[in-house]
C-alpha cells in the first residue's frame, strides 16, 4: 500500500490535530467536519478497507471499537453519537487507509443517505 494522508500523519510528516493516541491508533479532528464533532479514528497499521482486513487484525479491529468508547466517554458524547466506515469509493472512501468516522452533536436521522 502507497503512502496516504494517514500514513504521512501517523509519520509526523504533515500535521493533523491529535486528539488520542495509543500504540495502535490514534484520533484526529477531520478537516471537513459533517457534524459538530467528526472525528476519524485511524489504525497505525496501513490497510487499505474494512473488506480487506484478515484474521490476524481482530484484536486491532476490536481495539478500536474500544478506542471509540474512551474517546466518546472523554469528550462527553458517548450518549449519542454515530460511527460509520466507508469501504470504497462507491461508498465514499477517499482515502484508501482503513478508518471509523465519529460523529456527534447534532440530531441524525436513518436512513442515512
Amino acid at each position: 500500500m502507497s503512502d496516504t494522508l494517514f500514513t504521512k500523519i501517523i509519520n509526523r510528516q504533515i500535521p493533523a490535530e491529535i486528539v488520542y493516541e495509543d500504540d495502535l491508533c490514534f484520533a484526529i479532528k477531520d478537516i471537513n467536519p459533517q457534524a459538530p464533532v467528526h472525528l476519524l479514528l485511524i489504525p497505525k497499521k496501513p490497510i487499505d478497507m474494512l473488506a480487506h482486513a484478515g484474521e490476524e487484525d481482530q484484536a486491532l479491529l476490536g481495539h478500536m471499537m474500544l478506542a471509540v468508547g474512551k474517546i466518546t466517554r472523554e469528550l462527553k458524547i458517548d450518549s449519542a453519537f454515530r460511527l460509520a466506515v466507508n469501504n470504497g469509493a462507491d461508498a465514499g472512501q477517499s482515502v484508501f487507509h482503513l478508518h471509523m468516522h465519529i460523529l456527534a452533536g447534532r440530531p441524525f436521522h436513518w436512513p442515512p443517505g
